[in-house]
């Protein structure tokens, strides 16, 4: 078999709370679970698209056509957030291609990052606008903490001028979570985003209910531990109860754990696969784990 970037690319990557009522929105397949972001109220689907590493194809047009595809199949299915940064290659410019092959979708909610060490934040975000080709950013967030003073206090300003919607500030795989929580008490944020899992729970303990607390909307990165998480489990027997609420493959038992936290507003897992992302956004439909199956879930995983 020709081994291909994009088989490459799979072989890499697969193997009640105040502010934040749950609702949902209709679409063609079923009902979507959507959450309120707290400082507009605005609802989004709980399930979005990252495009870390997946969206990063250079100018092959194949591969391009591929990524269009997936964002297509992510919007038919009801989704609305796709997430990037200029730390993602050529992400940013494949996400435009796509977006504009599908004529720019009105729904879409486009969530950018800064991650610059200068002063040359803005100049940045306009690269990155004219990529995406779209009028203005929904969100743009401080890329793991890099310059973060500086860097909120332009986006404030931005927002208050009317160049984008919301402000926020990311980090991953567990970084400097001290930092982000003092970020959390002490700035106007909108959102948050963070690493988060059943294996992942740190932030259940200070995070998760700081953002409740404070009323920032949480976007979660790496729900599959960039697929080590989902690789490990492949070959574990999917335990019966999880058809109870309808996830009928571990990717859709681990993201319903996800979203089911009353702080959570939306997840975002990277794919390069059309099957995936319908198999992704069908996780945010039908029953979500209570407390108690929420517990089954994170024991069960521990223990395998």
């Amino acid at each position: 078999m020709r081994i291909t970037r994009r088989t490459f690319l799979k072989g890499l990557l697969a193997g009640g709370a105040t502010g934040l009522t749950l609702s949902h929105a209709r679409t063609q397949e079923g009902t979507l679970l959507t959450r309120r972001i707290p400082s507009s109220g605005e609802a989004i689907p709980a399930v979005g698209l990252g495009s870390w590493i997946t969206f990063n194809v250079g100018e092959d047009i194949l591969l391009m056509d591929e990524c269009a595809e997936v964002i297509s199949a992510f919007f038919a299915a009801g989704g609305r957030m796709i997430d990037s940064s200029p730390m993602y290659g050529s992400s940013q410019p494949v996400i435009g291609y796509g977006l504009q092959k599908l004529g720019h979708p009105e729904t879409l909610f486009s969530a950018e990052k800064v991650w610059t060490s200068g002063p040359d934040a803005p100049e940045q975000i306009e690269r990155s606008r004219e990529f995406w080709q779209v009028p203005r950013f929904d969100l743009v967030q401080v890329h793991n903490l890099l310059n973060w003073e500086q860097h909120l206090k332009t986006l404030i300003e931005m927002k208050a001028a009317g160049r984008l919607r919301y402000v926020g500030i990311t980090t991953s795989e567990g970084r400097r979570h001290d930092l982000l929580e003092e970020i959390m008490r002490t700035q106007p944020l909108d959102f948050v985003q963070f690493t988060y899992n059943v294996v992942d729970r740190e932030p259940e303990q200070r995070l998760l209910p700081l953002a409740r607390d404070r009323g920032i909307a949480v976007i979660v990165n790496r729900p599959y531990q960039q697929g080590a998480l989902t690789r490990r489990l492949q070959s574990e027997r999917l335990p019966e109860w999880a058809a109870q609420i309808g996830a009928s493959t571990w990717a859709q038992l681990i993201l319903k754990y996800i979203i089911s936290h009353p702080a959570v507003t939306v997840v975002i897992p990277a794919t390069t696969s059309v099957e995936h992302v319908r198999e992704n956004l069908a996780a945010a439909k039908g029953p979500m784990p209570d407390s108690t199956m929420r517990a089954r879930i994170s024991s069960y995983v521990q223990a395998l």
